[in-house]
């Protein structure tokens, strides 16, 4: 499966953080692939967003319970291999859009903004443990990683 350029979604990005995680070595993996076969990978504010809520919340409320200087250590390595799509009225005004087209509802905004800055960037791909959450948005192909093993 050839891919030029894919988002790579929050749950993605916790998960290759974390080398204790399960299904870390399903993400490596998949993001090597990627890469080798010359896929320009990408993040958003809003995934950064999310990872740093979930890196530095604390354990007991189901965090990493990082410092601020992990998680900026981390998010550094990430700026530093993927590509980043950059926030904007365009990218607002596409998930306006989407929203009511779809009929999004509650947590599923963030989804939406994921395929907003996706279809303003021109990324047809996310890779994704959660590819239901994609199905509805038309243009859109979620990749499971275990489906570029």
């Amino acid at each position: 499966m050839a891919i030029a350029s894919c988002l790579v979604d929050t749950n993605i990005l916790l998960r290759m953080t974390r080398r204790s995680d399960p299904q870390h070595q399903l993400v490596d993996t998949a993001l090597a692939r990627l890469a080798f076969q010359g896929t320009i990978l990408h993040y958003t504010h809003q995934n950064i967003a999310e990872l740093w809520n979930a890196m530095t919340r604390p354990e007991e409320r189901n965090g990493l319970g990082l410092t601020v200087a992990e998680a900026e250590r981390q998010v550094r390595a990430i700026e530093a291999g993927m590509s980043f799509l950059p926030d904007g009225e365009a990218v607002y005004r596409e998930w306006r859009r989407i929203v009511v087209q779809y009929g999004v509802l509650g947590v599923q905004v963030h989804d939406a903004r994921l395929a907003a800055a996706m279809y303003v960037h021109s990324v047809s791909h996310i890779l994704t443990l959660n590819v239901t959450d994609f199905e509805r948005f038309s243009g859109l192909t979620a990749v499971h990683p275990g489906s570029i093993l």
